[in-house]
C-alpha cells in the first residue's frame, strides 16, 4: 500500500509539468495555426478580388459585358467563393456568377472594404476597379517633378467568400492539436514511469524491509545492489535489524532468567506459606483445645453457688475466655470467607424479625456502656440471607457501640427506588472517622484509635468481615463519617413482597433447661480435659452421656446395645480416624440415622467443605455453651 502510494505520487509529480508543457504547446499551436489560417484565407480572398478587378478594367471601360461575365464565371471556379458581382460606377450590375446571398449596398466605398456575416458564415469583400492616368506633360521639357497620377473608379468587384473551408481547417487543426497533446502526455507518462522505476523499486524494497522489521522479523535483511541509489539506507536498516535481533535475544534471555527466578521465589513463598499454614493450623488446634475445655469448665463453674468474691473471679474468667473466643471466632470467620465455604440461603424474610432479635441481644450491652440503642420499626420484606444480614448488622452495631462514648446508636431502614430496594442503616454519635482513614477501616486488624490494642475496642476484624460478607451477598456497602460527630454505615438490600415464610436458620433460639433433659448423647473426644469439661456441662443440663476416647471404643459401645439420641464427635481421632467417618460407621452399626455434629479446633477450609458435603454441622473450638445447647435442641427436634 505504501509503495503504491509512492508510485502514484511520483507519477503525479512527473506528469504535472509534462501536462502543463503539453497544454502550453497545444495552446500556442492552436493560436498560431488559427491566425495563420485566417490570414491565409483573407490574403487569398483579397488576391482574387484584386486580380479580378485588374482583369475587369478593360471590359468595364469598354462595356464588354461578355468579357466581364466570362471573368466572373472563371473566378467562380474557386471553391471558397459563393458569388461574384461586377458593377460599374453607377452601381449597375455588369456581370455576376453564383448565388448572391446579400443585399447590394446602397453606397460603394471607393476603397477596399470587408464586411462579415457570422450568421451565414461568409465575408463580403468589396474591391474598387481603378484606372490610373498620367498627366500629359512634355516628357522632354526637362521637368524633374513627380508626374501627377489621376485615379478614376470605373466600378467595383464584390466577392462573397465562404468561411466553411476556414472552419474546417480550424477543426482539423484542433483535432491535430489534441492528438499531438495526447501523444505527448502518453509519451511523458511512459517516460515518467520508466524514469520512476529506478526510484520506486529501491523505495519499495526499503518499505517492505521496514514492514517486516515492524512485524518483528528482525532476521530480515535487504539485498544490496551496486547501483542502488538507496544502498546506504538499506545498509543502515540491515545494521538496525541486527541490533534489534541481538537486543530481542538478550531480552528474551533476561526474561526467561527473571521468570525462572520468579518461579523459584514463588515456589519458595508457597512452601513458606504452606509451612506457615501448617504451623498456624496446628497452633490453632492446640490453642482451641484448652480454650474449649476452659470455657466449658467456667460455664459449669458459673452454675454452682459461690460467694461474691468467687462470683467476681468467675465473671472475670468468663470475660477472658469470651475475649479468646471472640478472637478465635473472628479468625475463623475470616478463614471461612477466604475459603468460600459460608453457606448462603437467599429467600424472602421480614426485616422486623432481625431487628427484634438484634434489639434483644444488644439492648443490655448498650445500657452497660451508657448508650441508648434505638431500633426504628420496619415492616419491609427483603430478599437475601437473613443469617448473614443478622451477622453484618451485629458487627456494625458492636463496632458503633465500641467507638461511641455517649449518645445513641440507631438501627433503621429507608426505602429507595420507588420501593424496589432498601438501605439498612446504622447511625452513631461516636468519635467518627477521618476521610483519610475511611477506606482503611475495612482492612484486617486496622483500628484508627487503638494503638495500644485495647481489647474493649475490638480486634479490627468486624468491618472487614462486614465488607467481605456484603460482597459475598452482592450488596453495596457505604460509609459516611464526620470526626467528632459520628458515623453512618448502610447496606443496600433488594425488597420483595411480604407473606413468605421466614427461614429462621442461623437465629439463636433460647432453650429451656428441660428441652434436653433425658437425651442420651454419645461424646467421642480423644482429649481427656476437653472430654471431661464437655461431659460435666452436658450433665448439668440433665443430659445422659456416654463417652468414648476413640472410634473403636464407640463402636464397641454401640455393638453392646448403646442406643444414643445424639452424637457429638471431635474431628481428629486416634489411629488416623476422623469424626466424619466415625459418624458414618456408628450410624451403620446402629442401623439408623442418628443426629450428629462435629467439634474441631481445625479451621482448614477443606474440612469445612467435607463436613458440609457429609451433611454435618461443624462447630469450631472453643464452642460457646449457648450455641452448643441451641444446636443440640435443633438436632433433637430433627430426630
Amino acid at each position: 500500500m505504501i509503495v503504491r502510494g509512492i508510485r502514484n505520487r511520483m507519477l503525479t509529480a512527473a506528469m504535472l509539468p509534462v501536462g502543463f508543457v503539453v497544454l502550453l504547446l497545444i495552446a500556442a499551436f492552436l493560436f498560431i495555426g488559427r491566425g495563420d489560417n485566417e490570414e491565409t484565407h483573407g490574403q487569398r480572398a483579397r488576391s482574387l478580388a484584386r486580380q479580378l478587378a485588374a482583369s475587369s478594367e478593360y471590359g468595364l471601360f469598354s462595356g464588354n459585358v461578355t468579357h466581364l461575365q466570362g471573368l466572373a464565371r472563371a473566378v467562380m471556379r474557386e471553391p471558397v467563393l459563393r458569388s461574384v458581382v461586377i458593377v460599374n460606377s453607377r452601381g449597375e450590375v455588369m456581370a455576376s456568377a453564383g448565388q448572391v446571398g446579400y443585399k447590394m449596398p446602397a453606397h460603394l466605398s471607393p476603397a477596399e472594404a470587408l464586411e462579415q456575416d457570422p450568421r451565414r458564415g461568409t465575408d463580403l469583400l468589396l474591391q474598387p476597379i481603378v484606372v490610373e492616368q498620367l498627366a500629359l506633360n512634355d516628357l522632354f521639357e526637362g521637368r524633374t517633378s513627380t508626374p501627377l497620377v489621376q485615379a478614376q473608379v470605373l466600378g467595383h468587384v464584390l466577392l462573397e467568400v465562404s468561411n466553411e473551408r476556414l472552419h474546417q481547417r480550424q477543426r482539423e487543426l484542433l483535432l491535430l492539436s489534441v492528438a499531438l497533446g495526447l501523444a505527448g502526455l502518453l509519451l511523458g507518462g511512459l517516460l515518467a514511469l520508466r524514469l520512476g522505476q529506478r526510484v520506486i523499486q529501491p523505495v519499495a524494497r526499503v518499505s517492505r524491509l521496514i514492514e517486516r522489521i515492524g512485524r518483528g522479523e528482525f532476521a530480515a535483511r535487504a539485498e544490496l545492489i551496486a547501483d542502488d541509489p538507496m544502498r546506504d539506507l538499506q545498509q543502515a536498516l540491515n545494521r538496525m535489524a541486527e541490533s534489534l535481533e541481538s537486543g530481542r535475544d538478550e531480552m528474551e534471555r533476561r526474561i526467561a532468567q527473571a521468570t525462572q527466578e520468579l518461579r523459584e521465589r514463588k515456589e519458595e513463598a508457597e512452601l513458606a506459606t504452606l509451612a506457615k499454614s501448617r504451623f498456624l493450623a496446628a497452633a490453632s488446634h492446640d490453642l482451641r483445645q484448652p480454650t474449649h475445655a476452659l470455657g466449658l469448665f467456667v460455664a459449669r463453674l458459673g452454675q454452682l453457688t459461690h460467694d461474691a468474691y468467687a462470683r467476681d473471679l468467675i465473671a472475670n474468667m468468663d470475660r477472658a475466655v469470651q475475649a479468646m473466643r471472640d478472637l478465635l471466632d473472628a479468625l475463623l470467620d475470616i478463614s471461612r470467607l477466604d475459603a468460600g465455604t459460608i453457606p448462603i440461603h437467599v429467600h424472602a424474610f421480614a426485616l422486623s424479625d432481625v431487628f427484634d432479635q438484634l434489639k434483644t441481644e444488644l439492648t443490655l450491652a448498650a445500657a452497660d456502656r451508657g448508650l441508648s440503642l434505638r431500633v426504628r420499626p420496619c415492616q419491609a420484606w427483603l430478599m437475601s440471607d437473613p443469617v448473614q444480614i443478622h451477622r453484618i448488622l451485629l458487627n456494625l452495631l458492636n463496632n458503633s457501640m465500641r467507638y461511641t462514648n455517649e449518645g445513641a446508636v440507631l438501627l433503621a431502614c429507608r426505602l429507595k427506588d420507588g420501593g424496589k430496594r432498601a438501605w439498612i442503616e446504622v447511625w452513631d454519635t461516636g468519635i467518627g472517622i477521618a476521610p483519610e482513614h475511611q477506606a482503611a477501616v475495612f482492612k484486617e486488624f486496622y483500628q484508627v484509635d487503638n494503638l495500644s490494642r485495647e481489647r474493649g475496642k475490638g480486634l479490627g476484624l468486624g468491618l472487614n468481615i462486614v465488607q467481605r460478607t456484603a460482597q459475598l451477598l452482592g450488596h453495596r456497602l457505604e460509609l459516611w463519617s464526620c470526626p467528632g460527630k459520628g458515623s453512618r454505615f448502610r447496606i443496600e438490600v433488594p425488597l420483595t413482597v411480604p407473606g413468605a415464610t421466614m427461614d429462621r436458620r442461623g437465629t439463636v433460639r433460647k432453650e429451656s433447661p428441660d428441652d434436653l433433659a433425658g437425651l442420651l448423647v454419645h461424646v467421642i473426644e480423644d482429649d481427656g480435659l476437653a472430654r471431661a469439661a464437655l461431659v460435666n456441662l452436658l450433665l448439668s443440663w440433665g443430659v445422659r452421656v456416654a463417652q468414648s476416647s476413640s472410634l473403636a471404643l464407640a463402636l464397641d459401645q454401640v455393638q453392646q446395645g448403646l442406643q444414643s439420641d445424639l452424637i457429638i464427635s471431635d474431628y481428629r481421632l486416634p489411629d488416623n480416624q476422623n469424626g466424619i467417618e466415625a459418624v458414618r460407621l456408628l450410624r451403620l452399626a446402629a442401623q439408623k440415622e442418628i443426629p450428629a455434629c462435629l467439634i474441631s479446633g481445625n479451621t482448614d477450609p477443606e474440612l469445612m467443605q467435607a463436613a458440609r458435603q457429609a451433611g454435618l454441622t461443624l462447630m469450631h473450638k472453643p464452642v460457646r455453651p449457648a450455641k452448643l445447647r441451641s444446636l443440640m435442641g435443633r438436632l433433637a427436634k430433627r430426630a
